[in-house]
């Protein structure tokens, strides 16, 4: 940890990324927004909903093409572009008349989540590349921010929304991510030399292009490691609530679930690339990866206090994934060019998120859902064991 705090100018924008994360999180606080947006523009909840997709869906599009940009560009201009896409989207959604829902889906969605992906992205590589020998310790601290800004703006939207109304709240937060991204953005910066001289170890491996990992098997097992492990909570998020009335909670105890999984989620980024820092990547990531499965076939009879401790950990485990698998890419490929490779590895997570809520959705008995989600859960604990066993890394060793 010394030579952590030694890090002063790393330290410094790895703070300044943190709290650009804090904000670029309230993408994901669009289930506050799901009710009112319902009822303002008299549309189906079902429809509203839908926006989410889209925002996860461009969100992976601007990580990967943001990650392609840094090397152009460089990482400040990259936040900036992707911050000011969120800022433009949120002013946009001010002004979408009653009868052009579908704009929403623009604005916020495509638009919002693209600016998102790009500036989360750049962020990450720039924290790892300032703590080349403790990349879990710096990828912890940015996604955790990202993962806690629903415990901290769920609430606060739901203030703004009760007194200034949707147009209001959504004017209100462009403002201030106008003003946020300007005045922190030049602060992430690289190191001179990018990063990968700043290590002995981590020089001497092969920092590989994106074209280049795509032709590698470990790319492929860490991405259908990644798509396979993250089904559970696709899968389940949205029902929680309703999933805890089912179990005997009543409606109150189904509200404060929603914000303990907003807690454990960022607890589990943080915590797990950590863990990953002491006992090794493939470890932390299998341990993450079999408590989801374990927990999803828990659901098949947990109810009550346990109902609620098995959620807890599902959400613990996928903030770990968003935590661990950008460390697993850079240790495989490099830090070089991790913002382009991650980008390229969360296409796993794209295709879990559109895939698998259609594929299982259609299951209507509740025990052979979870099941199904445990056993996804275990597939891609095999597929990291088989990447733990393989004594040869692409990165080399």
């Amino acid at each position: 940890m010394a030579g952590i705090r030694e890090n002063k100018q790393g330290l410094q924008v790895l703070f300044t990324g943190a709290i650009l994360q804090l904000f670029l999180g309230i993408i994901y606080v669009w289930s506050v927004f799901v009710a009112p947006v319902s009822e303002y523009y008299g549309r189906a909840v079902s429809d509203v909903k839908l926006t989410s997709s889209f925002m996860l869906c461009f969100f992976v599009v601007g990580i990967l093409l943001g990650g392609k940009l840094q090397g152009k560009f460089g990482a400040p201009k990259v936040v900036l572009c992707g911050g000011l896409l969120l800022a433009f989207g949120m002013l946009a959604t001010a002004f979408i008349p009653k009868g052009a829902l579908w704009l929403l889906y623009i604005s916020y969605g495509i638009v919002g989540g693209f600016g998102v992906g790009m500036a989360y992205n750049a962020i990450i590589s720039a924290a790892q590349k300032w703590f080349p020998k403790n990349r879990g310790f710096a990828t912890g601290v940015s996604v955790c921010a990202f993962g806690f800004s629903t415990v901290i703006f769920a609430p606060l939207v739901e203030a703004l929304v009760s007194a200034f109304g949707l147009q209001g709240t959504f004017l209100m937060l462009s403002g201030a991510f106008f003003l946020v991204v300007f005045a922190l953005f030049s602060f992430i910066k690289l190191p001179d030399d990018g990063g990968v001289a700043a290590s002995a170890a981590l020089s001497e491996k092969k920092q590989y292009t994106m074209s280049e990992a795509l032709k590698t098997w470990q790319f492929y097992f860490i991405t259908f490691s990644l798509m396979f492990a993250t089904a559970a909570f696709f899968i389940l998020n949205p029902s929680f609530k309703t999933l805890a009335a089912e179990r005997g909670l009543d409606a109150g105890f189904g509200t404060l679930l929603v914000m303990i999984t907003g807690v454990a989620n960022a607890l589990g980024r943080l915590f797990t690339p950590l863990l990953s820092d002491k006992i090794g990547r493939e470890k932390a990531a299998f341990s993450i990866i079999f408590a989801t499965a374990l927990c999803a076939f828990a659901l098949c009879f947990a109810s009550g206090v346990l109902f609620m401790a098995v959620v807890f950990v599902i959400a613990f485990c996928y903030g770990g994934y968003s935590g661990i698998y950008p460390v697993i890419t850079a240790d495989y490929f490099g830090i070089k060019n991790v913002g382009s490779n991650y980008g390229a590895v969360m296409v796993g997570f794209a295709l879990s998120a559109l895939c698998f809520p259609m594929l299982i959705g259609a299951v209507q008995q509740p025990v052979v859902k979870f099941i199904v989600l445990g056993a996804l859960a275990l597939v891609g604990g095999v597929l990291v064991l088989v990447l733990q066993s393989s004594k040869k890394k692409v990165a080399g060793e």
